[in-house]
């Protein structure tokens, strides 16, 4: 059975990890892997987290199974976060949200349950995207198809060219779309891009599918949802996948979450017991312990006026080494596009072969396609990773 398969070749994320972990350099800068990270280098757990999980294992008592849609707590949490408290799509019975093994599994899920509504469904994703979106969707057999989003030149927002795109799509194509803190680029729609957006999946018959991966670490919780709201108030029918990896640093505790919006509350109701029926066949129950400590958090003021603030200082430092990052290229060329975007991540616009001597002669790692974590920088290596980059251009 086995013996005929092939070796594949390692994920390049994976490979870039190893060969960092190998390098003996001590000055070595990891810009590679997309993980949030503090001043010294580590990525910690937050104190809300670990007041919530100090109390969980004070009052756990069980550890049977929590069910298919996982912990109704937490999804009602996870729906006032996302859609914002006291939404009508909420009070009317609209929206479902069930409980997944992180935002990988919302994804898939979400896959799977839009193959069952329709096999031949095609889904538009942007150019470039998180490269685990085209397995997660196209895994699950939909049709990708893509849409041209950054500018390579600019490093910008084509936004004129990914709407003369999407009038291509068909009614009932799925578009997805990042909710912010666009990965890999860092480049996001405004407002009012996401209302023209909206406009032209109501005009052409489309549903429109979010990624939010990361709200909270662009401009705050609320500003960072603003598109995503505004889409769900105007729209049929919608997903939405959401992770607590990044904004609960809850990386291995696989945390997320698939919301389901529908016209009826009636509709939703039988869209949801579909949707149960497939998570059912593939990992049947979703782990609690994330869940729970997210629970905990937002079901108590002060540990949510906690973590809000922690959440915050992580979006001001971000925000704060994307303008230092700025300016200390300046000297190199213009790269005040770093300033502007959001979220952790961002395309320097260099070449593979500098990329390679960065690694090679400085100790710089970074994805070949120049993808760098700003989350990755610090105010000490700054300087050191500044002066490596003018000097491969």
């Amino acid at each position: 059975m086995f013996e005929t398969l092939k070796p594949l070749p390692q994920d390049p994320i994976l490979q870039l990890m190893q060969t960092f972990r190998d390098d003996p350099r001590p000055d070595k800068v990891d810009l590679g892997i997309g993980v949030y990270k503090d001043d010294a280098g580590n990525t910690p757990i937050m104190a809300a987290v670990h007041e919530a999980e100090r109390r969980l294992l004070a009052g756990e008592t069980t550890k049977g199974y929590v069910g298919p849609a996982g912990s109704a707590g937490y999804n009602d949490a996870m729906a006032s976060l996302i859609l914002g408290t006291d939404n009508a799509l909420i009070r009317d019975g609209r929206t479902a949200v069930v409980q997944t093994p992180g935002g990988c599994g919302a994804l898939r899920m979400a896959a799977e349950f839009l193959r069952l509504c329709n096999p031949a469904t095609t889904v538009w994703v942007s150019t470039p995207t998180w490269a685990n979106h085209l397995p997660l969707l196209g895994g699950a057999g939909l049709t990708i198809r893509e849409y041209p989003y950054l500018n390579r030149d600019t490093l910008q927002v084509d936004f004129a060219a990914m709407l003369e795109s999407l009038e291509g799509a068909k009614p009932g194509d799925v578009v997805l779309l990042h909710g912010c803190c666009h990965n890999p680029s860092g480049a996001d729609l405004d407002l009012e891009q996401w209302q023209d957006v909206t406009a032209l999946i109501q005009r052409k018959g489309l549903l429109p599918f979010v990624d939010m991966a990361y709200q909270g670490l662009g401009d705050g919780l609320e500003k960072d949802a603003a598109g995503l709201r505004h889409l769900a108030s105007q729209v049929p029918e919608m997903l939405a996948a959401t992770s607590c990896s990044k904004n609960f640093g809850l990386y291995r505790e696989r945390t997320g979450a698939l919301v389901l919006i529908s016209e009826t509350a009636s509709i939703n109701q039988a869209a949801t017991s579909q949707l149960l029926s497939v998570i059912r066949s593939h990992y049947s129950m979703p782990p609690a312990h994330g869940a729970a400590i997210v629970e905990t958090i937002l079901g108590d003021s002060d540990l949510t006026q906690q973590w809000q603030s922690e959440l915050g200082g992580m979006c001001e430092r971000i925000l704060h080494l994307r303008q230092a990052f700025a300016e200390a290229l300046a000297p190199a060329g213009d790269f005040s596009f770093i300033a502007r975007q959001r979220g952790m991540f961002s395309f320097l616009g260099i070449t593979p072969e500098q990329v390679r001597a960065l690694r090679e002669d400085h100790g710089i790692y970074m994805l070949d396609s120049s993808r760098v974590n700003v989350a990755g920088l610090n105010d000490k290596v700054l300087p050191q990773v500044a002066d490596a980059i003018s000097s491969v251009l």
